[in-house]
């Protein structure tokens, strides 16, 4: 009798973000770490953050327990802990999130932004790095299965979920062509680099001030 068969597993070099442990994703990746650490050195020091990314790339360092860092896993995510949608974390639980190309191949991407706006603390920041399809770096992740959006794109998928974009800062960060020429730029030139990478604060909601007493007059009958 023959054996069952069991399905194959899919191939790592089809999965679509293993591109980032790549070479080429790797001169990307490489150049992203010095904006991430400035994103966490502007938040005050006792806030906790969050790391979303993917394999190949190297999560902030992560000091007194007030990191969580985890990696995009198929579905879901693995690190510190092992989770898929919705995320298992408390609403205004982190005072930044940085999501390092963990959307890059279109997974849940408003899913996954809500999640990020219910964890953000009012005035929290996220970070978003995803490849820049405007760049002739694109013909290196060229048919691996990714998705490179442009700007306006990821503009519009953050104000769907509830992020001011008036707030949005955006640069162009990582190589034009050449893997281990890369750098960041917010130029004319500088628009044709591998990735770009969009910061936007998550609203303050203003308190509703109190209802003024009014003046009271005495009425005579």
């Amino acid at each position: 009798m023959p054996l069952p068969s069991h399905p194959r597993q899919p191939d790592a070099a089809h999965v679509p973000l293993a591109w980032f442990s790549s070479e080429a994703g790797q001169g990307l990746l490489a150049v992203q770490e010095a904006a991430m650490a400035r994103v966490l050195a502007s938040r005050p020091p006792a806030t906790p953050w969050a790391w979303f990314g993917v394999r190949g790339a190297t999560a902030p360092e992560i000091a007194e327990g007030r990191g969580l860092a985890l990696r995009r896993n198929g579905a879901g995510f693995d690190g510190g802990v092992r989770c898929r949608l919705p995320l298992p974390f408390a609403s205004e639980a982190f005072g930044a999130i940085l999501l390092q190309h963990a959307l890059d191949d279109g997974f849940a991407i408003d899913l996954i932004l809500d999640e990020c706006a219910r964890m953000l603390m009012p005035g929290g920041t996220l970070w978003l790095a995803a490849l820049n399809p405007w760049s002739p770096y694109r013909a290196r992740w060229a048919r691996t299965g990714l998705h490179a959006r442009d700007p306006g794109g990821w503009q519009s998928a953050l104000r769907r979920t509830g992020f001011a974009v008036d707030t949005v800062s955006l640069q162009w960060l990582g190589p034009h062509w050449r893997v281990a020429h890369g750098e960041v730029g917010v130029g004319a030139a500088d628009r044709l680099r591998a990735g770009i990478a969009l910061t936007v604060n998550k609203r303050v909601h203003a308190l509703i001030p109190p209802t003024p007493l009014r003046n009271l007059r005495w009425s005579e009958v």
